[in-house]
């Protein structure tokens, strides 16, 4: 590649995203970069460059076109290595991706979605009970007590949303939690990596055989149909890695979504009102977090099927490319020179678009079910208790271990009144 600097090294430990972000985006469009291991690669993080990128006809999903792990270069242990070689949609191109998607995408038709409503509104109401308890055991009779709301909230209600549509009994959900940090973490020891994985098809193997000595109106127990009667239509491995991805994606991102607008909306106690006296709605703020603080930060992978230069950077064929979410979210040249300032009334002054939930062919299926899953969640959450506060700074909240995800792992609040 050769961009002008030196390859800038993304920090396993993760963190805030933000201020590296912009300093990479001043220098252009795309950067080399170095991931673990110091394994070359290369972001793309302009919003222009990246929607470019991501529907480019010589941009492939499939690892073949990933040189080192052809070559062999890629130890079992490397972090990334799983976003490059699970079987599923996401890692797939053409025919092979269009009969994944089709296979998968009868769940979250807008029928679907909508049909799933009422019972995502009582888990949100039934889960606030349980803060509003926890809050009052915290307080031990007096004062006020902080609960972590990523805990108790955040985290369960998408969990509990994508395990029911997954057939995952509830034995298992609180592990594949677990494992999905682990999988998403890019500070993670080589050895913990390849038990995390392992574990994780273990579990989801045993979550399918489940399924299919107990059929149910799951997603998983019609993908085993659909591989059953279709013969060749979905092998072991691409059920398991359908499983997988479906599990992480599932709620890792609402997750991240919810707590980031939470937070953001905290903060911005103008935009809460702004929202209260009928000025904007909630979607308004989950489409704004999207943008402004988005779930996911740098995802894996895309690969140039031949040389290609983004505004300036060679990218040559085979090299790995991560999708700068969070900083195409941010970038000036896209979303004005305020980009960098939460403004819930952006989206219906404003002709530019987000891509934290994708674009294209591989453009998020769940995106529908994030988004009233997150729009019900503040629209409760903040009509329950309007004086709702962060316990602590943001600067002290304890982030991600990772470059991928981008959130904190904690979020300590006060629910005031």
């Amino acid at each position: 590649m050769t961009a002008p600097d030196a390859p800038h090294r993304l920090d396993p430990s993760g963190g805030c995203p933000h201020a590296s972000n912009a300093a990479l985006l001043a220098k252009g469009a795309a950067a080399e970069v170095l991931l673990p291991g110091d394994v070359p690669a290369a972001v793309v993080l302009g919003h222009e460059a990246l929607k470019e990128f991501i529907g480019h006809p010589d941009v492939a999903k499939n690892a073949r076109h990933f040189t080192a792990l052809c070559e062999g270069r890629i130890p079992d242990g490397w972090p990334l290595r799983t976003f490059a070689t699970v079987r599923g949609m996401v890692t797939s191109d053409g025919d092979d991706h269009r009969r994944l998607r089709a296979l998968v995408s009868k769940a979250f038709t807008a029928r679907r979605v909508e049909a799933l409503r009422p019972g995502v509104e009582r888990l949100t109401d039934e889960l606030l009970d349980g803060v509003e308890a926890a809050a009052a055991e915290a307080a031990g009779g007096a004062g006020e007590g902080a609960v972590d709301l990523r805990a108790l909230f955040a985290l369960p209600l998408p969990m509990r949303v994508i395990s029911e549509l997954l057939g995952v009994d509830e034995q298992f959900r609180d592990r594949l939690h677990e494992l999905s940090n682990q999988v998403v973490a890019t500070d993670i020891a080589p050895e913990e990596t390849v038990a995390a994985n392992r574990e994780m098809v273990a579990v989801l193997t045993s979550v399918a055989a489940s399924r299919k000595d107990r059929p149910g109106e799951d997603l998983t127990s019609a993908l085993i149909a659909a591989r059953e009667e279709g013969g060749d239509r979905l092998c072991e491995a691409e059920l398991i890695g359908t499983m997988i991805v479906m599990i992480i994606a599932g709620h890792e991102t609402t997750l991240n979504l919810i707590t980031n607008a939470v937070r953001a909306l905290c903060a911005h106690r103008d935009q809460l009102e702004l929202i209260r006296a009928g000025g904007a709605d909630w979607a308004d703020a989950v489409e704004e977090t999207l943008r402004w603080d988005s779930p996911v930060s740098y995802f894996p992978f895309r690969y140039p099927t031949r040389d290609l230069t983004v505004d300036g950077t060679r990218i040559p064929a085979g090299t790995p490319v991560l999708a700068g979410f969070s900083a195409a979210g941010r970038d000036p040249g896209a979303h004005g020179p305020d980009a960098d300032r939460f403004d819930i009334t952006r989206r219906t002054r404003s002709t530019t678009r987000h891509l934290s939930l994708g674009h294209g062919a591989h453009y998020c299926l769940g995106a529908p079910l994030a988004r009233m899953e997150t729009t019900i969640a503040l629209r409760r959450l903040f009509g329950r208790f309007p004086d709702l506060r962060v316990a602590v700074p943001e600067d002290e909240l304890p982030r991600h271990r990772s470059f991928v995800g981008n959130s904190v792992r904690e979020l300590p609040v006060l629910l005031g009144g």
